[in-house]
């Protein structure tokens, strides 16, 4: 089979809007040469998009013309490795909007990463890297996401203290068993507010789950100011949180 063709049925296999890059197209490095070739061809003819070196999309039309990919998955090829393993992922402004905890929306995004610092800056996108506090994977970077709004409760812009503590409970309540285990494991790597943050809202939303490796982490003697009204969130007081 032609390389062109071959580059054409597996473009044609996806879905318009979304991003791919080369390892998507299963090449073969002997393939490469004449790889790019055809996508540099189908660029010209219109069919794909490049929105960076090696990152490409395809165009999504509508009523009211072409449609550019939203902002998470001209990002998406950069979370992760050659080798299509998660190292990285949104976070800030764009994900506390995403979850509503604020209405703002953001200029540049931020992505956590363990080992990696990632920067963007295209015509489409622009992002500036965070440090992860664990290693990212696909299976823990939402909970890291959650525990990332703890960490900036007080300073993520236009929040209202009492709407956020109904969305984080919501938030935490459809984690599964497993996942509220996880993630008070995951906080013990975090700043001790927002282990106890963590606490608070664990014990608010699931009396089974044991807490008791987030109070081993925890100054008994410290406390902290979040601004939470117990009357919102009655378990902030067992967490020496005002």
């Amino acid at each position: 089979m032609k390389i062109s063709k071959k580059i054409k049925e597996k473009i044609e296999m996806l879905k318009p809007g979304n991003t791919f890059t080369y390892k998507q197209l299963d090449l073969q490095p002997e393939e490469y040469s004449a790889g790019t070739k055809a996508i540099e061809r189908l660029i010209r003819d219109g069919v794909i998009k490049r929105i960076s070196t090696g990152i490409f999309y395809i165009p999504k039309k509508s009523i009211f013309g072409e449609l550019k990919p939203s902002d998470e998955e001209l990002i998406k090829p950069y979370l992760f490795n050659k080798n299509g393993e998660r190292i990285a992922y949104i976070t800030g402004t764009s994900f506390y909007n995403s979850i509503g905890l604020t209405t703002q929306i953001p200029r540049i995004i931020k992505i956590a990463s363990r080992d990696k610092r990632i920067y963007i800056s295209t015509k489409n996108v622009k992002a500036t890297p965070v440090k992860s506090y664990v290693d990212v994977t696909d299976s823990n970077y939402n909970l890291l996401q959650i525990l990332d709004a703890l960490k900036d409760f007080k300073s993520i812009q236009d929040l209202n203290i009492d709407s956020a503590i109904l969305v984080l409970k919501s938030v935490l309540s459809k984690l599964s068993f497993e996942e509220k285990q996880d993630i008070i494991q995951f906080a013990t790597y975090y700043p001790p507010r927002v282990i106890a943050f963590l606490g608070a809202l664990m014990e608010d939303i699931d009396i089974n789950i044991n807490t008791n490796l987030l109070k081993k982490n925890l100054n008994p003697l410290t406390k902290y100011k979040l601004g939470i009204n117990s009357s919102i969130l009655p378990s902030v007081t067992n967490w020496n949180i005002k």
